[in-house]
């Protein structure tokens, strides 16, 4: 598996199948940037396995971390990809909501805004 050699001896198709799998969809920055660079796509895998994969924190507190970051910046389709893969990683709706107390109190409303389409997949 691509994920535990952290992409070595992988081509970047098995890259982004492993990411796949593991975040329960397929981001298309991850397809656009295996077909044109594959190296950095090795490199974006060595980071992603740091964050899908449990250690001194789960894989689901991490997740919920990045879902934050990227809401305090304002990324909505980078919202949407985390809150998917905080789902995908057994998050619950009481769990999403709480972290979204922490971006509005870090973060303030436009963070928020920025997660308005993400919440939809709570219904």
């Amino acid at each position: 598996m691509c994920g535990e050699n952290k992409g070595k001896g992988c081509g970047h198709r098995e890259i982004i199948d492993d990411m796949s799998d593991k975040l329960g969809f397929t981001p298309q920055i991850l397809e656009t940037l295996g077909e044109l660079e594959p190296e950095f796509l090795k490199k974006y895998n060595m980071c992603n396995n740091k964050i899908l994969k449990d250690g001194a924190l789960p894989a689901k507190t991490k997740i919920l971390m990045a879902l934050a970051v990227v809401a305090s910046k304002q990324c909505e389709r980078c919202v949407a990809s985390q809150m998917k893969s905080a789902l995908k990683n057994g998050a619950t709706k009481d769990e999403i909501m709480e972290t979204m107390d922490v971006i509005f109190i870090t973060s303030g409303a436009p963070a928020v805004a920025a997660c308005r389409d993400a919440l939809k997949l709570l219904k």
